[in-house]
């Protein structure tokens, strides 16, 4: 995490992104402008973050590891959203790893000093409520999407989602688990893609070589 003394730049990624509308009290004068990396760790997981952010720019993944050493991705963010709002609301609430995608932008409010102030605060917590309504929504339409659409539409979908400047090297087991198709039908679906041009093999994993027809494949999980 990198600290951002940009005055004005932080007052147009709060403008831009709505950020003060969140709340009842000014919190503008004790936000700070944090930069985050690609692949760079924003919350770490079972480490409660002493910030809550406000993502403005870029993409994260949510991801969680089980008992058995699994690491499962279990979620995207987009912005505007809030991270770390959960262990606000409730402090036993175990945090799961947040990672950046891309190079992401956040607006961070250090917890402790209005952490009392924020949970008695009924336009925060009213839009919370709203995001978390959202969230169970997107939950339950990628359930659906699982069942409704092809191997190869999702894939493609998730690739537009996880790739950074036309790199994507995101690990199969994960991508299985969260597509919901076994480990050897996704090595089918990618190797196909390979066939179709779609993707082209590096040494670190895939690049895109035609993202416009993975756009048509994941068309219909836009609607």
């Amino acid at each position: 995490m990198r600290l951002i003394q940009n005055d004005s730049l932080k007052q147009r990624f709060s403008a831009e992104s709505h950020f003060e509308e969140q709340f009842s009290f000014p919190v503008l004068a004790n936000t700070r402008l944090v930069f985050f990396p690609a692949n760079s760790t924003l919350i770490h997981e079972n480490a409660a973050s002493p910030d809550l952010f406000y993502l403005v720019r870029g993409r994260t993944k949510l991801s969680h590891t089980l008992a058995n050493g699994k690491t499962l991705i279990t979620g995207f963010f987009t912005p505007p959203c809030f991270l770390g709002e959960m262990e606000l609301i409730d402090p036993t609430s175990p945090a799961f790893a947040v990672q950046a995608i891309e190079d992401c932008w956040c607006l961070a409010l250090t917890k402790a000093p209005i952490a009392t102030q924020l949970l008695n605060d009924p336009v925060f917590l009213r839009h919370i409520c709203i995001y978390l309504t959202h969230k169970d929504v997107s939950n339950l339409t990628q359930a659906a999407r699982n069942q409704g659409f092809t191997a190869a539409q999702r894939l493609a979908a998730f690739i537009l989602l996880t790739e950074n400047h036309g790199q994507y090297h995101e690990q199969h087991t994960q991508v299985a688990q969260y597509l919901g198709i076994s480990y050897r039908h996704l090595l089918y679906v990618i190797a196909d893609f390979l066939r179709q041009g779609y993707l082209v093999k590096t040494p670190t994993g895939y690049r895109i070589h035609d993202r416009a027809a993975l756009h048509r494949l994941a068309h219909d999980l836009a609607d």
